[in-house]
């Protein structure tokens, strides 16, 4: 009877200790959409203050790269403007000659036109007021084509100024989205160039988790499909969470060979990946299985 009821507790114990043998329908691991944020300005990093492990907010205030050159060279285009501008008063003084000329020789125009209608006047006087007539107009049209141009010039160097200012704020440097600062490139004082990278964030509250899958397998899995995913809670038990698909690849490809069997490896498979809310516990690379909710 002792041992009936011991071969009974065994196998209780047995079975209650047995994990969950069937194989998950995708394996794969982590991951996040990592942005690099890059230095857009040259220049010695008078301030920066990221570092590894820091929550950045959206717009948060992060450096700012030496803009003294840049503040100098707009002080020289504003100087510019001045000394181009100042040749307007000129030109206002050359046309006010110009149209009182002009003015003058069209009412001897009209004199002179009665006058030769009358016989009072030869073909002479009349051609050559007709032509100082022409020629006020045309020097007018010219003053008026100097004028245009200086305010031309002044525009093209107001661009330039827009251009510099510009320039000025991409030295200051700022988070374009909220994450948390995985590597951090670059560090105070140093010197910053188009395009270096300065550090890397992601947003780790949502992380995907990259699987594959058979081309059997592709009917059964659609976009927004709610499945469970599991990832490992120590070295014999497994913790699960909900998940949703949101992406899934168009074309085959052949398997990692970080998953599964090199038997399974030579297969074709799709591409997946399931977003999963992270309380912290999930970190970037760590491999993770996918139930199909049936």
């Amino acid at each position: 009877m002792n041992k009936m009821i011991l071969f009974v507790a065994l196998l209780t114990f047995s079975t209650s200790c047995v994990t969950h043998e069937q194989k998950s329908d995708a394996y794969g691991q982590f991951e996040a959409d990592e942005i690099v944020v890059s230095a857009q300005g040259n220049g010695q990093l008078l301030e920066f203050n990221a570092t590894q492990g820091d929550w950045l907010k959206i717009n948060q205030f992060i450096g700012l790269i030496d803009t003294i050159d840049l503040h100098l060279k707009k002080k020289l285009l504003a100087q510019q403007i001045k000394t181009t501008a100042s040749q307007l008063d000129n030109i206002s003084a050359e046309m006010a000659v110009q149209s009182q000329l002009l003015k003058n020789n069209k009412t001897n125009q009209k004199r002179i036109a009665n006058m030769f209608e009358k016989g009072a006047a030869t073909q002479k006087q009349k051609d050559d007021i007709d032509g100082l007539v022409e020629l006020n107009i045309r020097q007018i049209s010219a003053i008026q084509s100097r004028e245009q141009n200086i305010f031309d010039q002044i525009k093209a160097i107001e661009v330039q100024i827009e251009q510099v200012d510009e320039a000025i704020s991409k030295c200051m440097i700022t988070n374009p989205v909220e994450g948390t600062a995985l590597v951090v490139y670059a560090h105070q004082g140093e010197m910053a160039t188009l395009g270096r990278p300065l550090y890397k964030l992601a947003d780790l509250s949502k992380l995907k988790l990259k699987a594959y899958i058979s081309g059997a397998q592709l009917s059964q899995v659609k976009l927004n499909q709610e499945v469970e995913v599991y990832y490992d809670k120590n070295s014999t038990e497994n913790a699960s969470l909900k998940g949703k698909v949101v992406w899934i690849s168009p074309t085959a490809e052949f398997t990692p060979k970080t998953i599964q069997t090199k038997e399974e490896r030579v297969n074709l498979v799709y591409a997946i990946k399931v977003e999963v809310n992270n309380d912290g516990t999930l970190k970037i690379g760590m491999p993770g299985e996918v139930d199909f909710i049936n």
